[in-house]
């Protein structure tokens, strides 16, 4: 079978409709080899419990009380101990250990994530812009640079080899189009769950309060203020995506083809929630932002028919 063929072919097997929750990765990782794609699975359930453990709680609690801090600031410490070698663990964070070691993902991506989570149980949002960037280091990059990690990895003789190219350089802007095409598509969901990703500084400067915020999210009229800081983010956003189609230019013809389709997935992906965002007139509300599993079909079909490598448009 050629490879185009094998990939419609692993194109028709996903089942569009039954995938919900992180739908980009989960569809892009359908064309990687089945051990890759386990390490991935492993690495990311691994994060995923710890920040679902904290986001449940300030949706459930508004915010988390000082002896919830303590304790959740425990159990980031015991997070990143499960990693050290010689201690006794569970089988599913033996099985981390040993998926770090076969695969050489970097330790320090998993612990700039497990600081990003003492971040958020010691803090109540982000003061200023430079805040939630730095916030993002750990809470965005690190996941996408495990990502970029397993998608670049070179296979010589049954053993993997670190990619050729700098996965930090390669993922930080790719995470960052991301996270910010992230907090603007969900804009109401997360208020709504007590969860505020924009900077206070930047809501100040246009008027905003968090109060505001949440009295939009529930339904108020969008406010001239809102829309322009709206536009700002979106301005901000757009500088990562123009990054990120030049970093994808230098590091695609490196990679695997399977691999270097799933990072073209993922970002064209993103694409058509950036391409919906309208702050001038737009509603922000899911449905308005969010394709149909119908769209997400049709839209990676696209990329695999096209997949010649992404080109930078202004």
């Amino acid at each position: 079978m050629k490879q185009g063929e094998q990939f419609l072919a692993i194109f028709e097997s996903i089942d569009f409709d039954r995938i919900i929750d992180h739908p980009n990765i989960i569809i892009a990782a359908n064309f990687w080899d089945s051990e890759r794609y386990c390490a991935a699975r492993t690495c990311y359930r691994f994060m995923r419990a710890l920040d679902d453990l904290i986001d449940d709680h300030k949706a459930a609690n508004k915010g988390i009380a000082e002896e919830d801090r303590q304790r959740f600031a425990l159990n980031v410490e015991e997070w990143l101990g499960m990693l050290r070698p010689g201690l006794a663990s569970s089988p599913f964070c033996n099985d981390l250990k040993d998926t770090v070691e076969r695969f050489g993902i970097p330790l320090w991506a998993l612990e700039d994530f497990a600081r990003s989570m003492l971040y958020d149980v010691t803090h109540d949002g982000f003061a200023t812009l430079d805040d939630f960037i730095k916030y993002s280091k750990g809470a965005s990059v690190s996941p996408a640079s495990v990502f970029v990690h397993l998608a670049g990895l070179q296979e010589r003789d049954g053993k993997y080899h670190n990619p050729p190219f700098d996965v930090h350089r390669t993922a930080e802007p790719c995470a960052m189009f991301s996270y910010f095409v992230h907090i603007i598509r969900d804009f109401r969901k997360d208020q709504l769950n007590n969860l505020s990703y924009f900077a206070d500084d930047i809501m100040a400067r246009h008027g905003l309060t968090r109060q505001s915020m949440l009295e939009m999210a529930q339904g108020a009229p969008l406010t001239g203020g809102f829309r322009a800081m709206m536009r700002e983010y979106y301005d901000i956003t757009d500088k990562y995506r123009i990054s990120t189609l030049k970093v994808m230019q230098e590091v695609c013809p490196q990679m695997e083809p399977r691999y270097r389709l799933s990072l073209e997935i993922i970002f064209d992906l993103y694409m058509v929630v950036f391409e919906r965002i309208d702050p001038e007139h737009g509603s922000f509300t899911t449905e308005e932002l969010n394709p149909t599993p119908a769209e997400t079909r049709e839209r990676v079909r696209k990329v695999i028919l096209g997949s010649r490598g992404p080109s930078v448009k202004k």
